[in-house]
């Protein structure tokens, strides 16, 4: 008997809960009628939700105690932590990692695990198309891009963390012990055999998303200092052309002052040199804070998460 396990973050979505757990019972028996060896089981993790999200889980809970797993951060986490405390209390064979406003199609499940059970350890959902807004579909197409190209791993474009993974799998993950965690990362960087299906990501079912502007930029800048050196050797890259161009300022400006007897005046043109430079060494010094400070998480050594308490009667 194999089990088929589902992580499923929970922050703020008490009024998709109810309709996402009918769609997930619907999946459940189309998983078991395709294959009667496998059984599911639930795992869901409430990341500090401030509105009724445990109520509505609990009331899952005590129905279906004997494939339901509810577990309540003392505090918001975040997605990655609360992603990660999923698979940290799963011994599925199979994990699926999915969100749980209904933007990820429940029955895109039914193609992760056939591409499972052809022997993939990794499949993982990759947008074919998603509605959002144009600025936010243009920065995400062009992370995805940007990322691929420096990441020291080949990390999948278009996709996030709704995808599938093996227990091995499962198992070597939570042997990285990453504090700014990226997930999509880590699973790349483990390796074995990996496959993708192409999905429809739909809108939300309900409420407003807790990605904000910021979460994201968080989340991006975790995936490119956790994957890539690229923007350390950036700076010595701006240094060199920087360098060059101030030497290649200076010599035309000693021959035009020795050839033609021109000499250059401007103070404002001086101060606007030197504020832009001054700007480009603040970047370089942020971009160096981002890594060190990563550092400085790291070596705290602090727990990933907090959790108040689990419902398993398993």
């Amino acid at each position: 008997m194999s089990i088929i396990s589902f992580v499923l973050p929970i922050y703020n979505e008490a009024q998709n809960i109810p309709q996402l757990w009918a769609e997930m019972q619907l999946v459940e028996k189309q998983i078991i009628q395709n294959n009667s060896n496998h059984s599911c089981e639930y795992i869901f993790v409430n990341d500090g939700s401030s509105d009724n999200s445990l109520d509505e889980l609990l009331k899952i809970y005590h129905k279906h105690t004997n494939k339901v797993k509810v577990a309540n951060f003392s505090r918001n986490h975040g997605h990655q932590i609360a992603v990660t405390a999923g698979q940290d209390l799963t011994q599925g064979d199979a994990i699926i990692i999915m969100d749980t406003d209904l933007q990820d199609p429940p029955e895109t499940c039914l193609d992760l695990i056939t591409e499972w059970e052809k022997g993939f350890d990794i499949v993982y959902a990759q947008r074919s198309h998603y509605k959002t807004n144009f600025v936010k579909q243009t920065t995400a197409w062009a992370f995805y891009r940007i990322l691929k190209q420096i990441a020291s791993v080949d990390i999948p474009v278009d996709t996030g963390d709704f995808r599938l993974i093996s227990k091995r799998v499962n198992n070597e993950m939570q042997k990285y012990p990453e504090k700014a965690r990226y997930l999509r990362g880590i699973s790349s960087l483990v390796g074995f055999k990996q496959s993708c299906v192409q999905f429809r990501r739909n809108d939300r079912f309900c409420g407003k998303t807790g990605y904000t502007f910021m979460k994201s930029l968080k989340l991006a800048l975790d995936g490119i200092t956790g994957f890539s050196v690229f923007p350390l050797q950036l700076i010595s890259i701006t240094g060199f052309i920087f360098a060059f161009l101030g030497f290649l300022t200076g010599f035309v400006y000693i021959v035009s002052s020795l050839v033609f007897g021109y000499h250059t005046q401007g103070w404002a043109s001086l101060m606007a040199a030197v504020i832009f430079l001054g700007g480009i060494q603040m970047i370089m010094l942020g971009l160096i804070g981002e890594y060190i400070g990563r550092i400085y998480v790291q070596v705290l050594d602090r727990p990933l998460y907090t959790l108040d308490k689990i419902w398993d009667k398993k």
